[in-house]
């Protein structure tokens, strides 16, 4: 029995853990509970040393540290802001009006409003909730089928998931140690495209069954000729260049993610302001519900860190990437495999809990595979946004249910739902088929750097060739040290637990580094 469990610690702390977390059991205490349990029993079976912990209070020290994370909070409060200005209202009422003559007008508003509201408050509950509250009564209202209207508006809402600036992939780039600025380069055209999808579905609607989406009446139509251009420039012209203040001086390298978004919030109390809005009372609801989501984030994020300590400890990602890179198909047959997986997985998690638990696992195998970190963190970016979507659990669908009208069927929802979740699925296909679809950066410098041949420095020889002599014999005994104390810290107990002995400990301490490569 012992050694049953030395050899299969890694996935029977895994499978503990898919248990904890379906009999809904909080996602940060099952993964700390899970770290600390089954160290305590590697510790008891000689698979780990106490020394192990040690590295604990390093770990958690590093998410505090971590300026990345400071991107949460800012732009979660720019979007509770934002939803609270009027801005989701005074968009959806001046776009409705501008599509309304032609069949599928609303539903169009909605798309690109949704964009609008995902490119500056980058939160899917305030996009979808905003959309539902003030546009789903009148789409009803002017005969739209209850489907589309539904769908549309949970679909639309979702894009807050993959347009930058997205909480998604602040997370994303974080877990896989890149740069956010360039997950959100990257992340931009697909969201584009994965727009101009849905409007696709909904032109194509309107052709096939006219009657679903009609064309708003002329009585409804109250502005018109120049009105209506003044009208526009000024209804768009302050997301737009709230967009700018955020995404542009992001893109243009002037400043970081952490800085565009201190200087989004800024822009929309600046916004608020102007609008006669802000108050004390919208001021303590933004800054409660900030603080309670960026608290949600930090307890996954240490939770995961214990686990992750035990697991790397217990050599459980050495499982994982002989699990993976085993796969028949080599790159094609990894990303079918780990699509499938989080699509599978997002029916019950959502995209904090796959980002925290999953991507952390899959972010080294690819990159061993050759996968661009940053392609693959879009796609998985993509492929969550059906966790928001997936009937009967999507958050996205139960924002909507809560602000739905009595007379929309909550399986009117539901249906609504699948054909863009299909359309997801679809986009997720076209980035794996055209992976040119993710652009950052300067691509023919990243091929420059990616094709240059290593380089290593003898230090040693060089000193020999300036007649310096080398310091290796003074060296030496510290280093054999610091290689033993390494090794007793994750591989020293499991050396003398299994028979592979001698490689263990060979390896201890790049599982060390491996384990604490979250903190750098």
């Amino acid at each position: 029995m012992t050694e049953f469990l030395i050899a299969n610690m890694a996935p029977i702390m895994f499978a503990s853990l898919v248990v904890f977390l379906l009999v809904g059991f909080p996602v940060s205490f099952a993964l700390a509970a899970n770290g600390i349990v089954f160290g305590l029993i590697g510790i008891e079976l000689g698979l780990l040393t106490p020394s192990l912990f040690s590295a604990l209070p390093e770990r958690i020290f590093g998410i505090m540290n971590n300026d990345t994370l400071l991107a949460v909070p800012f732009f979660t409060f720019m979007g509770l802001i934002l939803e609270r200005s009027g801005l989701a209202e005074e968009l959806l009422d001046t776009i409705g009006q501008l599509f309304g003559p032609i069949r599928g007008g609303l539903a169009y508003a909605v798309i690109f409003v949704g964009a609008l509201l995902a490119a500056t408050t980058g939160v899917v509950a305030a996009s979808v909730i905003s959309m539902g509250l003030i546009s789903l009564p009148i789409m009803m209202r002017y005969g739209y089928d209850r489907r589309l209207a539904s769908g549309v508006i949970a679909a639309s809402g979702t894009l807050a998931q993959i347009i930058p600036p997205s909480l998604v992939l602040i997370i994303l780039a974080d877990q896989l140690g890149r740069s956010v600025g360039d997950m959100y380069e990257g992340a931009f055209v697909p969201g584009l495209v994965l727009t101009g999808m849905y409007v696709g579905y909904v032109l194509l609607v309107t052709i096939i069954k006219p009657a679903a989406a009609p064309a708003l009446p002329p009585e409804a139509r109250t502005i018109h000729g120049m009105a209506m251009v003044m009208r526009v420039l000024t209804v768009l012209m302050p997301p737009l260049l709230l967009i700018f203040l955020v995404l542009g001086t992001i893109f243009l390298g002037i400043a970081t993610p952490t800085e565009g978004g201190a200087m989004g919030a800024a822009g929309a109390l600046g916004l608020a302001l102007l609008k006669k809005r802000l108050s004390w009372k919208l001021l303590k609801q933004a800054m409660d519900s900030t603080s309670k989501l960026t608290t949600f984030v930090v307890f996954i994020l240490v939770g995961a860190r214990v686990f992750s300590l035990t697991f790397y400890g217990v050599d459980g990602h050495v499982w994982v990437e002989h699990l993976l890179t085993g796969l028949p198909g080599g790159q094609t047959g990894f990303l079918i495999v780990v699509n499938v997986m989080v699509f599978l997985l997002a029916f019950f998690l959502d995209f904090f809990e796959l980002a925290f638990i999953i991507v952390p696992l899959l972010g080294p195998v690819a990159e061993k595979l050759g996968i661009d970190l940053i392609w693959f963190g879009v796609l998985l970016g993509v492929n969550m946004q059906t966790s928001f979507m997936h009937p009967p659990f999507g958050f996205a669908l139960f924002y909507l249910r809560s602000v739905a009208p009595k007379e929309v069927k909550t399986s009117e929802i539901y249906w609504g739902a699948i054909p863009f979740v299909v359309i997801q699925c679809v986009m997720v296909a076209l980035i794996i088929i055209f992976p040119g679809i993710v652009s950052y950066g300067d691509e023919a410098a990243r091929k420059a750097a990616a094709d240059a041949p290593a380089v290593e420095l003898n230090l040693d020889q060089i000193r020999e060739n300036q007649g310096g002599g080398t310091e290796k014999e003074g060296n030496d005994a510290k280093d054999e040290a610091k290689d033993d104390d390494l090794a007793k810290r994750l591989g020293g107990g499991a050396s003398s637990a299994t028979p592979g002995a001698d490689t263990a400990k060979d390896d201890a301490g790049g599982d060390l580094g491996a384990a604490l490569r979250g903190n750098k």
